[in-house]
């Protein structure tokens, strides 16, 4: 068990923590959940002992064992990918070093006898090294980076030969070898493919430990969570139930105290009303004295900011023609450093029909970046072809797209200067809706983060005309509630939509029909995202 109390953080005058409690009970599965900045990431490291409180205690089982995957996969050099995955159960490996000598001493004849100290350590490690699965340390490390994505064919190779995508991966498989009694996980999705999240998300259901984490994939945190925990405005609020049970529960408890603040805020009317009226009369004056000093100790209740989403709606554009895009026999292959090609895929054909929601899918590598640029114009189809249709007005996202702001603008001017017509209140609308406010419309674009220039390019794109978007990973960055209000425009535009994303959420809602690359070769679903999962995973 581990219990923080009175645990308070700041970062100069900013207060991340105020004076919070938190539980992980034994078995626990707890989702955090709060806008970005909010202090999600900030407890995770208190709680691993990365970040120093500035005040309160934090209480943690002898022996408990935690493991902590975070964003920042620090330095990865010298080792194997095995080797690297290995050295997540440090503890383990040496302990299994401990009884390995121990167990040499005992089968050798010449060697004296172990001491009764000795037998007992001896005894004390086997418990720890079965406890922590250490007998199968090898075997499970290959497991694990297989379910992740990096195969046999890769298990020698150096670490410094992966992208930082991939090391993200190795960084997670060490935690996962590790097994440890409590897992705390910062964004355990990112860089990752569908088919590596359905496996960690199976791996997670087994674990037996007690698991807190933070991600933006609603689905894989309401399958995996049954206790929801929000952090927010320096506080942290728990409820006993999983995502969405949060959402309804969060909502009820919004109108409960927006009707006990209605409430004292009309008492509290009447008592300055009452000494508005009589505070100048002398035979009320104990009587208006005792009142104010009653207001005086009123602890006002206060009404946080309504979490909803607002809405948001694409510009109106012409209708495009009947077919969209037009793929006949398409192949592309990129020259290789060494010489030769590399075929990224061939023989793709298949047509995009007006009204079209087609989420693309395939694994990383796969090519669906490359199949994106092919559509949009940005790099030229080896053989084959790709038509677009009559009419069509093409809008195109990528994690790349954010290098087109302008970083001398304030986030405000790089939007109006997409929308020059528009008025004042439209352009903080929708600022707005991807929780751009106050002083943050008028950030420079050169100090933004990589996930608040997604935003703007997000923004961007409503406040113009287009009929077929092109979407490479939009929600990439963004946070739940940006998610939903991103969803919640797609699902009302009007055009056609081509997107790559990995949040099943997401694409649940979203898509119409699947395009799936597959080593090299396209395979069209005739169906939702749902039927894609079943047909492909058999995921329900």
């Amino acid at each position: 068990m581990i219990k923080l109390t009175g645990i308070s953080v700041a970062f100069g005058d900013r207060h991340i923590l105020q004076t919070i409690d938190f539980l992980i009970r034994p078995n626990d599965r707890i989702g955090l959940v709060g806008p970005n900045g909010a202090g999600k990431t900030t407890l995770l490291k208190v709680i691993a002992g990365e970040e120093k409180p500035d005040d309160g205690v934090i209480s943690i089982d002898p022996g408990t064992v935690i493991g902590y995957f975070s964003q920042s996969v620090g330095e990865m050099s010298g080792r194997t990918a095995l080797e690297e995955a290995l050295a997540g159960a440090g503890s383990v490996y040496r302990i299994g070093l401990q009884l390995a000598e121990l167990e040499h001493r005992m089968a050798d004849p010449h060697s004296p006898p172990l001491s009764d100290a000795e037998m007992d350590l001896y005894g004390e490690l086997q418990t720890e090294f079965m406890h922590r699965e250490g007998y199968d340390l090898e075997s499970r490390a290959q497991a694990v980076l297989t379910g992740l994505g990096i195969g046999p064919d890769r298990f020698s190779e150096p670490v410094e030969n992966f992208s930082g995508g991939w090391k993200m991966r190795i960084a997670l498989a060490k935690i996962l070898v590790l097994n440890p009694d409590v897992l705390l996980m910062d964004e355990p999705t990112n860089h990752l493919d569908l088919e590596s999240i359905l496996w960690l998300e199976q791996w997670l259901k087994e674990f037996r430990g007690d698991l807190v984490m933070t991600c933006h994939d609603r689905e894989f945190m309401t399958r995996l969570c049954f206790r929801t925990v929000e952090v927010a405005s320096g506080a942290v609020t728990t409820y006993s139930g999983d995502y969405d049970f949060y959402l309804r529960e969060r909502d009820i408890r919004r109108e409960q105290l927006v009707a006990s603040f209605n409430r004292q805020q009309a008492r509290i009317a009447k008592e300055e009303e009452f000494i508005a009226r009589f505070g100048a009369r002398v035979s009320h004056a104990a009587m208006v004295q005792s009142r104010v000093k009653t207001l005086e100790k009123v602890e006002r209740i206060e009404v946080p900011p309504d979490p909803k989403t607002m809405k948001v709606t694409f510009v109106d554009c012409t209708r495009s023609g009947e077919q969209v895009v037009v793929m006949e026999n398409l192949a592309k292959s990129w020259p290789k450093p060494s010489g030769g090609y590399h075929k990224v895929f061939s023989g793709l054909s298949g047509v995009v029909q007006r009204g079209d929601r087609i989420a693309l899918t395939g694994v990383n590598g796969a090519g669906k970046s490359t199949l994106l640029k092919v559509i949009t114009g940005l790099t030229e189809a080896t053989s084959g072809s790709s038509t677009l249709g009559a009419s069509v007005r093409l809008g195109y996202f990528s994690q790349y797209t954010s290098d087109s702001l302008d970083p001398s603008r304030t986030v405000f001017e790089e939007v109006e200067s997409r929308i020059p017509l528009a008025g004042v209140g439209t352009i903080k609308s929708i600022l707005g809706a991807f929780q751009f406010s106050g002083d943050d419309t008028a950030k420079k674009i050169s100090v933004l983060s990589g996930g608040e220039k997604t935003r703007v390019m997000l923004a961007c794109m409503l406040a113009v005309p287009v009929n077929f978007l092109v979407l490479d990973e939009p929600t990439n960055h963004l946070d739940i509630q940006s998610r939903e209000v991103l969803l919640d425009a797609l699902r009302r535009f009007d055009g056609t939509i081509l997107i790559v994303s990995h949040d099943r959420y997401f694409l649940n809602h979203l898509a119409t029909r699947v395009f799936e690359i597959d080593h090299g070769s396209l395979n069209i679903y005739e169906g939702d995202y749902h039927y894609y999962l079943r047909k492909v995973f058999a995921v329900d």
